[in-house]
């Protein structure tokens, strides 16, 4: 799984959701509690999440850095060129 330190905002990202697997874009790294959709988020600089939003979806939701996957946009199953 990527580290903290290795996501920016634009990077590529992959994680894990009941309905499988879903890709999407970093929109920022949150370092201060914040309240997204009525959920209030505990993020600190020790403790950071990153906001993120689907690429099929549009949706936003923040995830903690452990839970995301960076990912090439060339290879992933989303964007793949056919053989």
């Amino acid at each position: 799984m990527a580290k903290s330190k290795s996501l920016q905002p634009g990077d590529k990202v992959e994680w894990n959701s009941t309905q499988g697997p879903i890709q999407g874009t970093v929109k920022k790294k949150l370092t201060a509690p914040i309240k997204i959709k009525s959920h209030r988020l505990a993020a600190s600089p020790d403790n950071p999440e990153y906001l993120v939003e689907s690429d099929k979806t549009g949706a936003q939701a923040a995830h903690k850095p452990d839970n995301l996957k960076k990912t090439d946009s060339s290879t992933s199953a989303h964007f793949r060129a056919p053989p």
